[in-house]
């Protein structure tokens, strides 16, 4: 959830400073006017230790009596100075238990009005290169930021994701409290994009325990981590390293065509990859015929060739894989 400016603990250091000046205002105005102060116990002057306790009990109101002002200079400093010292003292110890109880309330509340009203929403836990990336995809694709929930630990991210509009929640999204914060129950699709295989292998079993319907997609950087991931119940696995190698390895003869694929990738201008449903007017046709470049063709959860024999004749219910245009084209690259 998006927090205020200024961090909770920066706001309790400076309430600490404030009690603590005010301590020693008050100690110092009784060592300035000791004189006009006796010490029932001992026949001896008041000296800085004597005046820090008196400051101590009289502005945390207890109150001892074994020190009191017997001048009337004393007296009147104790009205105009040690008084209002007091009441700010206890406006601070007060306020700042107050104010964290109620901001505490106040926060599950919003908590709990998020998670009744969302629903179908994104979770990406890991908002790291991979998670941002993954998140900027979906802000291509007319996703609204409200509806993305990102789950990390690190609050210098979490910061970057309320910047950009979206939700979020500082946590370890190995706990299932975590993800249930984040309203995974209620969510349409999982993105985990941890940095680490083993990480990415405990939120997506979390997460299937949650939602066992949800849609997962988890990043690995080794491909021997891959079946982990899929037997751990991820609906789709990316292999980041060996994707990243791979592309490495066609730039070398092929750099156009490593052109191609990042416009592809990119959704916000140029040519993207995208899925739809197959239109009425397209049924019983081949999907190598239509006016959009197919890649492929989903049928049955099953993702096909276009020149498979079984998707020769499009069907209802069918999704076509297939390459769009968006905005202006891309200049070259120098």
């Amino acid at each position: 959830m998006p927090d205020r400016g200024v961090g909770p603990l920066i706001a309790l250091v400076r309430r600490l400073a404030l009690a603590v000046g005010a301590l020693a205002a008050a100690a110092f105005i009784v060592y300035v006017q000791r004189d006009g102060y006796v010490d029932n116990n001992t026949d001896g002057p008041i000296g800085l230790i004597d005046a820090f306790y008196y400051a101590t009990v009289s502005l945390s109101t207890t109150g001892y009596g074994d020190i009191a002002p017997v001048s009337d200079t004393a007296r009147l400093w104790t009205i105009l100075a040690i008084t209002p010292l007091r009441v700010l003292f206890l406006i601070v110890l007060v306020g700042t238990t107050v104010e964290l109880l109620t901001e505490r309330s106040r926060q599950a509340f919003r908590i709990r009005r998020w998670r009744s009203r969302v629903r179908d929403h994104v979770v990406v836990v890991g908002f790291g290169t991979k998670g941002k990336a993954a998140v900027d995809t979906l802000l291509g694709d007319d996703a609204r930021a409200e509806r993305i929930v990102v789950v990390d630990t690190d609050r210098g991210r979490l910061d970057a994701a309320s910047a950009m509009g979206l939700v979020t929640v500082r946590g370890d999204a190995t706990q299932s409290s975590v993800l249930r914060t984040a309203g995974l129950p209620h969510a349409a699709s999982l993105i985990v994009a941890t940095n680490r295989d083993d990480t990415a292998v405990l939120v997506t079993l979390t997460a299937r325990e949650l939602a066992p319907r949800i849609m997962i997609t988890a990043a690995v950087r080794e491909t021997e981590n891959v079946h982990l991931l899929r037997q751990s119940g991820a609906d789709s696995v990316v292999v980041s390293a060996e994707t990243a190698g791979r592309l490495l390895g066609v730039a070398t003869t092929s750099p156009n065509v490593v052109a191609v694929v990042e416009d592809l990738l990119t959704p916000d201008a140029g040519m993207s990859l995208s899925e739809r449903e197959v239109e009425p007017a397209e049924l019983g046709g081949s999907p190598r015929h239509l006016r959009d470049i197919v890649l492929g063709v989903v049928r049955g959860g099953e993702v096909h060739q276009i020149d498979s024999p079984e998707v020769d004749a499009l069907e209802r219910g069918d999704r076509l894989l297939f390459v769009k245009r968006v905005g202006a084209a891309k200049p070259p690259k120098s």
